[in-house]
């Protein structure tokens, strides 16, 4: 089934990008965007559940995991499955978020049968052999060693761990030097069967294939895994805590990184079209928005100042930030603080609106300009439970939004003023 084409030449009609909807012999499903002027083929997949399903005192499992799935497959070990890639051009890796797990494939199309069979193998056969465990072990702590004096590192570890005690969303997604320590292989292949399993899987192809191989090809990667049970959605976000507190994390730097969050709106929330306006309004603007103007452009507190909406799949923030010299850390946040304020109580105006909308629609066909970044595109809209449909429904949906809807949305988000502030440097006058 195609969904529908866009009107060439309409800025509202949103890209177009003709999808099909592909269904192997055995019961699983892709997108698939056809496109053979030139030869190349991109897969992008997603595996329900990421860091999050991480073991207790196992933290970065599934990071380790997503490191070790090209380290040798089926009879191949390390050196002979990447020497298969490399001989091929063939890119694959895995990548463990803190929701989902993630995989591409990008070849050429003549070397489809070896790109094919090495993805087979490293989804359904990986080896995790010990030299291979204890190799990317040592990569991932000696690259946790190097950013425990990194103040952003630092401080964006610090926030998630404020904001989610208890959770899995506190821990950080490649763990620390101890949890990684200690892991072992055996653990590691559990895990892997309990990430790699048809439930809740998400499949995006885009290149030189046609429906009928991909089918076939579907049931060849995806069909001996095992069927595994999707994790239900949850009815009421995961609040975040430690509104209203800030803490500062000392460290001997010149400048203080600041990083700041507030409540957000899930990506299913009908209000989340109209956040995203209103966020870029606020920070979502690397040039116009109203952080950067007041903040860089008016006092010159900084380099660069942003926020963003982060929906995640149990919870939601607004997050933000900056970096600032110790002795101005306070008068940014204060001037952060009073633009989300501002919004809360007077909203934007009727140009900002109008100019934050023309951009988010003129800017979409941008992502969709290689086969890669359509397979991502497509993929994020998957995850998040949409269908080829929106990619129709998605410019109108923005065009939509009137300066009233954006006054009601900043009250929702702007309204309780208080943040969790996490800091670290040695800012003057912050608590």
């Amino acid at each position: 089934m195609n969904a529908p084409i866009p009107t060439p030449g309409s800025t509202l009609a949103g890209p177009s990008v003709a999808v099909q909807q592909v269904r192997s012999t055995s019961g699983i499903e892709a997108w698939l965007v056809e496109e053979h002027s030139l030869p190349l083929i991109a897969i992008d997949f997603a595996f329900d559940g990421g860091a999050t399903r991480d073991p207790e005192n196992a933290a970065g499992s599934a990071y380790l995991v997503s490191g070790l799935l090209d380290e040798g497959a089926g009879d191949l070990d390390a050196e002979a499955f990447h020497g298969r890639l490399a001989d091929h051009a063939i890119s694959l890796g895995f990548d463990a978020r803190r929701d989902d797990f993630h995989g591409h494939l990008q070849t050429l199309s003549r070397h489809r049968d070896e790109a094919f069979s090495l993805l087979t193998l490293a989804l359904n056969a990986p080896r995790f052999d010990a030299d291979a465990v204890e190799r990317v072990k040592s990569q991932v702590v000696a690259g946790l060693q190097r950013q425990a004096q990194n103040p952003e590192t630092l401080c964006r570890n610090a926030l998630y761990a404020a904001a989610y005690p208890g959770h899995a969303y506190g821990h950080p997604e490649k763990g620390d030097i101890d949890s990684v320590s200690r892991t072992q292989p055996d653990g590691l292949k559990v895990l892997s069967r309990e990430l790699l399993t048809r439930a809740g899987l998400k499949i995006v192809v885009v290149g030189d294939i046609t429906a009928e191989e991909l089918a076939q090809r579907l049931d060849q990667l995806f069909a001996a895994l095992p069927t595994g049970t999707a994790r239900p959605v949850p009815t009421e976000p995961v609040p975040v805590q430690g509104l209203g507190e800030t803490h500062v994390i000392d460290l001997d730097v010149p400048q203080t990184v600041l990083r700041f969050v507030g409540p957000g709106l899930m990506r299913r929330d009908p209000d989340f079209i109209t956040a995203s306006v209103l966020n870029h309004i606020l920070g979502g603007s690397a040039f116009t928005s109203r952080l950067f103007l007041e903040v860089r452009e008016k006092r010159g507190l900084a380099y660069g100042v942003s926020s963003s909406l982060l929906p995640l799949r149990e919870s939601a923030m607004l997050i933000g930030g900056t970096a600032t010299r110790n002795d101005r850390a306070a008068e940014s946040l204060a001037v952060i603080r009073e633009e989300m304020m501002k919004l809360a109580s007077e909203g934007p105006t009727e140009h900002e609106v109008e100019e934050a909308k023309r951009y988010i629609i003129g800017s979409y066909p941008l992502r969709f300009d290689t086969s890669p970044k359509i397979a991502a595109e497509l993929l994020g809209l998957a995850v998040n439970g949409f269908g080829p449909e929106f990619l129709a429904e998605r410019n109108q949906l923005f065009a939509a939004v009137t300066l009233a809807d954006v006054k009601r949305v900043a009250q929702r988000l702007f309204g309780d003023p208080r943040l969790l502030v996490q800091a670290v440097g040695r800012p003057v006058g912050l608590v």
